[in-house]
């Protein structure tokens, strides 16, 4: 707690000190310094699980965090961080959860994923329509004016609609898929790796997260599977939300308004959503993007079936 405090604080000053650089010059040191708090992290992980926002990484985070609880006899709201989970108990792994959006800022890295070359990863991936959806729900009612700028979305306070949003380049459709496809081209290089796809973690939730486990190295029984699953249903993590159980967790499992179900964290969760915003004709334009960009391997794309890959041996 402590060293998370110095760490923020010392950024602020850093940045303070930038006060009169050019504003992009600004954007790229805090960027620089926030992969460099993220490689610290890397370095020390146990596993890296690695999404895009809005891929399910909270509900998996709270799955997890509920295993813990049980398997080592923590409170209800031990939600799990990076090592605040293992200072408690060291069975816990350290687990880095990571957008993978500042820390090739840090390293210079850009065109690989080097920096994870040796470590455990499980990949999160989702439908990238759903996932540029959530997103622009995330902008609009979520999302701090300052993050707005520090990773170019549009500017707070701009109006645009869902569908000019999920088409723009730098913060919609094709800003997931090159995410995905950055991740696809550098599959061979990872050592080991587990894909898991938000789709099937909805599907069969107990199943998928034994999975994760094992290749966290933990062994779940059926019983704690099914108090995880039950504990993480989407009904649950609302009135969670509402009730502001994980209030450590900061705002990341704060709604913005409660009196607005899009701006909760946990909003709808629903498979195949996006084509509940879009007009035919925007959903071919949209399909078709993904279709022309997207590469194999996630099952996303049509008459394609997912083959995730299974964790290989160190």
């Amino acid at each position: 707690m402590l060293y998370t405090l110095w760490k923020r604080v010392s950024r602020e000053v850093i940045l303070l000190c930038a006060f009169f650089m050019p504003p992009e010059r600004k954007r790229r040191l805090e960027r620089w310094l926030r992969g460099k708090e993220e490689f610290r992290k890397l370095g020390l992980a146990d596993v890296v699980i690695v999404s895009f926002g809005k891929s399910g990484r909270t509900w998996l985070r709270m799955l997890l965090s509920r295993f813990f609880q049980l398997r080592f006899g923590l409170s209800p709201s031990a939600f799990i961080g990076f090592d605040n989970l293992h200072r408690k108990n060291e069975g816990i792994p350290r687990v880095f959860f990571t957008h993978d959006n500042y820390l090739r800022d840090f390293t210079g890295n850009l065109d690989n994923r080097k920096d994870f070359y040796g470590k455990k990863v499980v990949l999160l991936v989702r439908q990238p329509a759903d996932v540029a959806v959530s997103q622009f729900h995330q902008w609009k009612f979520r999302m701090r004016p300052h993050k707005k700028g520090l990773n170019q979305y549009p500017e707070h306070g701009r109006e645009v609609d869902v569908f000019s949003f999920v088409m723009d380049e730098q913060a919609g459709l094709a800003k997931v898929i090159d995410f995905m496809n950055a991740w696809a081209r550098e599959l061979p290089n990872l050592e080991q790796i587990l894909i898991v796809r938000y789709e099937d973690l909805r599907a069969d939730t107990a199943g998928q997260l034994g999975r994760v486990l094992q290749f966290m190295g933990q062994q779940a029984t059926e019983a704690e599977l099914a108090d995880c699953v039950a504990f993480a249903s989407v009904e649950n993590m609302r009135k969670l939300e509402e009730k502001g159980a994980f209030w450590l967790a900061g705002s990341r499992m704060k709604a913005g308004d409660k009196a607005n179900p899009d701006s909760f964290k946990v909003r709808r969760a629903k498979v195949g959503g996006y084509r509940d915003y879009f007009e035919d004709s925007q959903l071919v334009q949209l399909d078709a993007l993904t279709e022309a960009r997207l590469l194999p391997g996630f099952g996303y794309l049509a008459g394609e079936q997912p083959a995730p890959r299974a964790a290989a041996s160190a």
